[in-house]
């Protein structure tokens, strides 16, 4: 019965790539993560397969929102102008990485669906502070952090009311001080920086 619901799943997973061609990587997490819930509830009659909605639909934001905060420190460290803004570049990087690992491991071991790239409003974003120039990168990319970091911790304060696992829970209890350290360090740099 085990090995016909995994046939089952790869099957279905297959098709929904296929279908979600149109999607970017976030869009098809979610689709994914949503399809296979309803897959293994029909299976099983019950929810013990199931995957948490709301540990799901969290998990692929914050997954997006960190591989996001990574590429935009990297392109902080090569567009900026400040060594403030190149360190909290470097900070994005290492704390977001890290992060990051965390977060899939745990994906993982619930069988969460991680999207594999940023979705399309943060590669927008990318686009948009890699094509300012360098005399006007550091504001830009400051406001950016700004309010970056404040949708971060409504995001995680948020689902930290709505989030079913507890390891979802302590994950979220670990990564809020560390927002809100990026928040008050970046807040701080826009104060000391001249418009």
């Amino acid at each position: 019965m085990k090995k016909l619901i995994i046939i089952l799943l790869a099957s279905a997973n297959i098709v929904i790539s296929g279908c979600n061609s149109n999607k970017d990587s976030k869009e098809k997490a979610d689709s994914t993560n949503t399809h296979q819930d309803s897959i293994h509830n029909k299976q099983t009659g019950t929810g013990d397969w199931a995957i948490s909605a709301p540990d799901a639909k969290f998990a692929v934001e914050a997954a997006t929102r960190g591989m996001a905060e990574v590429e935009l420190g990297k392109l902080a460290q090569e567009k900026g102008t400040s060594k403030a803004v190149k360190d909290f570049g470097k900070m994005m990087i290492d704390d977001h990485s890290k992060a990051n690992l965390e977060l899939k491991e745990l994906a993982k071991s619930k069988r969460i669906v991680l999207p594999d790239s940023v979705g399309k409003e943060e590669a927008e974003l990318k686009v948009k502070l890699a094509s300012i120039p360098a005399n006007e990168f550091n504001k830009a990319y400051i406001d950016a952090m700004v309010d970056d970091h404040g949708k971060d911790i409504a995001t995680f304060e948020n689902a930290r009311h709505k989030v079913k696992y507890p390891e979802m829970k302590a994950l979220i209890d670990k990564t809020l001080p560390m927002l809100k350290m990026h928040l008050a360090t970046i807040e701080k740099i826009k104060m000391q920086t001249p418009d």
